[in-house]
Order: structure tokens, then C-alpha cells, then sequence
């Protein structure tokens, strides 16, 4: 792992892969870290560069500053752009899951020319509502990330993954507890102000977007108007997969990945 100061914040990334190779960019869930790409990473080195990081407050990234303000995606974009930049890339490949796909989002909307293509998974133009992200971000200041990720964190896989792997919801509870509240707290209010629609169409990047059957945070149809957004983009529902397919299935989304990026 390394680090890189963004904007007076330390970013913690990773930057795996032979530099002559086109590079990748994943961005992982809200309340997760970028370990969530461990899995992929033996399928996609032989043939990719790999940039990875971890979103204000979450792993080993400096929290959100108490005076910066809002959290918004362009704020997001702008540390995948530094990170890129950072890497020597001025074209690079996104892949992004729920909160990352947000900030693919951003990208697509704002800095469409950066773009070889973009593989959105689990995600949506508008997600959720603004009563339900900024209530979760008042019971985070009460409660404590600790105090939620019981509740939380079960609703990420599906529920017969929990039942054979219980270690699972149990790891990712503990790590869940690890992250800055405040940060987390700031976006959530960024997803309840964010909404993507009508500014998606505008561009040649190539879209693939991927959801899971049984996700509860971004169910088939949020995924669907998603498509219809980004022009129709084509989009594949894993069965018996709920919101981290990198996590819950990490062979079937390498081998859709890899046969998207070479397209």
C-alpha cells in the first residue's frame, strides 16, 4: 500500500501491475475497503495494471476534514483522477461498485475523454432517497458505526452466502466499525443529494453495468433505469448474488470483466 496527498488528504491506494499495461481503476462500496478487489486481482494482473484506493475515512484513508464541506462526486473523481494521473495514465478503464459507481458516474458525466470504458456495478443514477441516507447519517453521529454494522452489513450479500459463510457479515462488521463515522455520515448525505438523470447519454464510452439478483440497496430495476440512462447500455443480473459481486463472486465477475475490457 501507498499514499498520495490529495487536495491536503492522505490517499491510501495501491498501484500493482506492469507499467506498459493499460490500467484499471476500482472503486469499492461505501463502508467497505479496497480489499474488496483482492480476489480479482490474480485474473486481472497478467493483463492489467491495477489501481486501487480507499474512499475518505475507510481503510487507511485520512477522514474527511471537519472544515471541507460536503462531500460530493466530483470530489470523488477528482482523487481517481489525481490517482490516475499519479499512475502515468491518461486513459484508464473504470470499475466501480455502489459508491464507486457513483463516482464512475461522475467521471462519465464530467470527464467522459479520460474514459476507455466504464463497468458500473450496483449502483444507480439516484440511489435510495434523501430521507433514508440523511437519517442514516444522523444515527451514524449518535450511534457509532459499531453500534449499525449488525443491522448494515448483512444487507450487502445475499442471504444464503451469510448463512454458509457467517465469517463473512462478521469480518466485514469489524471492519465497518474501523471507519471514520463522520466521513461515512457526509456520504450518505452525498448519496441522498446525487442524481445522475438525464446526464449520462452524452458521450462514446463504452458502458457495461452488472447487478445481483438479490441486492436490497440497488435491486435489478434501479440497475435497469441505470441502462436506460447510459443509452441502453447492456446490462447482466448475477443470480443469488446481492450488492459485492467482487466479494460474492469473484471468478464470475473476473471473467465478465475480462471479456468487457477487451472488447
Amino acid at each position: 500500500m501507498a499514499f498520495l496527498e490529495v487536495n491536503g488528504r492522505s490517499v491510501a491506494y495501491r498501484l500493482l501491475g506492469a507499467e506498459a499495461l493499460p490500467l484499471v481503476v476500482l472503486a469499492h462500496p461505501l463502508g467497505m475497503t479496497q480489499a474488496v478487489w483482492d480476489d480479482l486481482l490474480p485474473a486481472l494482473l497478467p493483463r492489467y495494471r491495477v489501481l486501487t484506493w480507499d474512499l475518505p475515512g475507510h481503510g487507511a484513508s485520512a477522514a474527511w476534514p471537519e472544515s471541507g464541506g460536503e462531500i460530493t462526486p466530483a470530489s470523488l473523481a477528482a482523487e481517481a483522477l489525481a490517482l490516475a494521473d499519479h499512475a502515468g495514465a491518461s486513459r484508464f478503464h473504470f470499475v466501480g461498485t455502489s459508491i464507486g459507481g457513483v463516482v464512475g458516474q461522475q467521471l462519465l458525466a464530467a470527464h467522459p475523454e479520460r474514459l476507455l470504458s466504464a463497468t458500473l456495478t450496483n449502483t444507480g443514477a439516484v440511489i435510495g432517497n434523501p430521507d433514508l441516507w440523511n437519517t442514516r447519517a444522523g444515527r451514524v453521529r449518535q450511534e457509532g458505526l459499531a453500534a449499525m454494522a449488525g443491522e448494515i452489513v448483512p444487507r450487502w450479500f445475499a442471504p444464503a452466502l451469510i448463512e454458509a459463510q457467517p465469517a463473512l457479515a462478521e469480518g466485514w462488521k469489524v471492519q465497518m466499525a474501523r471507519i471514520d463515522g463522520e466521513s461515512y455520515a457526509r456520504l450518505c448525505e452525498m448519496l441522498g443529494r446525487t442524481d445522475f438523470s438525464g446526464k449520462l447519454a452524452d458521450h462514446d464510452v463504452p458502458v457495461q453495468l452488472l447487478g445481483g439478483s438479490e441486492d436490497m440497496a440497488t435491486p435489478p430495476a434501479t440497475l435497469e433505469t441505470l441502462a436506460g440512462e447510459c443509452s441502453d447500455a447492456p446490462l447482466e443480473i448475477l443470480g443469488t448474488v446481492g450488492h459485492v459481486p467482487s466479494v460474492e463472486c469473484p471468478g464470475a465477475f473476473a471473467q465478465r470483466l475480462l471479456g468487457w475490457l477487451t472488447v
